[in-house]
């Protein structure tokens, strides 16, 4: 069984090969400490008593490796039991548990997008367990899957942990099972990547092969260092010309926070919001509904979505079917017009960099930063809760940040 371990370790390349050998002793030590036969599982009860005794005689990084370890080795005797076990379909009880599950999301007001990427995963994992009895379902099926995630598909630690809160949610909401304790996967390992970042020449030369009202979109979301769903969300009692301030509502992990307005568009959005305005008048000539407003703002003030203040700074020019309460109403712009319009003019301007429109947030912080601006403001602008997550812009800063001086210029 162990040879098999140490092929599976130097297939998946998920060790290093000169690691390996550590790998197999702590999964033999690990059996001898138990007293279990080669061929056995390792439960959460037995690796915790196992790493407890190693750390009292081990380093920490020993105890995590031995961790990892076991891990591997329990999804490597899962893959060795797949197909052994027939898979009992039951695509109609899967199919009320999908129903329960949208339920349950939208009675905790989770957002639309969210609701989209825990039903993708739903799905994923009733389709890597042949639609199993959702009644018989436990925490080793979701240690499998998550497993493979890392190991099969190599994702990233975020989207593992992505999946992981939608199979949680799942158990605990739908399924009213607790299985967080018996979870023992394999982890994605984070891997720090610097962001994509251009300079102001290359953002000029981008904006200077954009129109309309992309362009404004775009050097708005450069210029206030939004992302981009908070761009598209903007309303107009968002954005406060006369102060030179755009409140973002809602942003990732729904907090409000305060950027800057840049002068130089406020006469170019005042152009705008003449034009957007003519669309509103529109929309209350013609007695449409209002627009989505969140939370249960619409059922406490049912007219404030014909309000001019709560109308999109960015409407859609058509009408769309609300997903949710299939209300037709007027949305603001899709995310894919903003997103075809900034990669064609990446490749018009010449620009031979991988950018999005989330290059322009990285290049907003960037350029304060090499203007001097200090790491806290520039945290608050972003709304980053990690001052750690803001730091990564130090390293591709291409000015001398820290002021610091090489001894060898002496």
């Amino acid at each position: 069984m162990l040879a098999g371990l140490k092929e599976y370790l130097l297939r998946k390349g998920q060790v290093r090969p000169n690691h390996v050998p550590h790998y197999m002793n702590w999964v033999s030590a690990c059996q001898a400490f138990l007293g279990v036969p080669e061929s056995s599982a390792i439960g959460t009860e037995q690796k915790t008593r196992f790493l407890v005794h190693l750390a009292k005689f081990h380093e920490d990084w020993q105890v995590r490796q031995a961790d990892s370890a076991l891990r591997h080795f329990n999804y490597f005797l899962s893959q060795e039991l797949a197909g052994q076990e027939p898979a009992d379909g039951a695509p109609g009880e899967w199919q009320a548990v999908e129903e329960r599950l949208r339920e349950a999301l939208r009675l905790r007001r989770r957002s639309l997008s969210t609701e989209k990427s825990y039903m993708i995963w739903v799905r994923g994992f009733r389709k890597f367990l042949k639609d199993k009895d959702p009644s018989r379902l436990e925490g080793k099926d979701v240690q499998d899957f998550l497993s493979r995630l890392a190991v099969e598909r190599k994702v990233s630690a975020s989207t593992q942990s992505q999946a992981l809160n939608a199979i949680v949610f799942l158990f605990r909401h739908v399924l009213e099972k607790n299985i967080e304790g018996e979870i023992s996967a394999v982890r994605a390992y984070p891997k720090r990547r610097l962001p994509v970042v251009l300079s102001a020449q290359e953002v000029q030369r981008v904006f200077d092969r954009m129109t309309g009202v992309s362009r404004l979109m775009a050097m708005l979301a450069y210029g206030c260092g939004l992302r981009l769903t908070e761009c598209l969300s903007l309303r107009v009692k968002d954005v406060d010309i006369e102060q030179g301030i755009v409140i973002v509502r809602a942003g990732k992990g729904d907090k409000d926070r305060r950027t800057v307005l840049p002068e130089s568009l406020k006469d170019e959005l005042i152009r705008h919001f003449s034009q957007v305005r003519a669309l509103y008048d529109l929309d209350r000539m013609k007695d449409l509904p209002g627009v989505y407003l969140p939370d249960a703002l619409e059922r406490k003030y049912p007219n404030a979505g014909k309000e001019w203040a709560w109308f999109w700074v960015f409407p859609s020019k058509l009408l769309s079917v609300d997903p949710r309460s299939h209300t037709v109403r007027r949305h603001h712009m899709h995310a894919a017009s903003l997103q075809k319009a900034f990669k064609a003019a990446v490749g018009k301007a010449q620009v031979a960099k991988p950018a999005s429109v989330h290059t322009l947030r990285h290049s907003f912080a960037t350029h304060l930063l090499e203007s001097g601006y200090d790491i806290r403001t520039i945290q608050e602008l972003l709304g980053h809760r990690d001052l750690q997550t803001t730091m990564i812009y130090t390293h591709v800063a291409t000015k001398n940040v820290l002021g610091v001086r090489s001894p060898l210029d002496k």
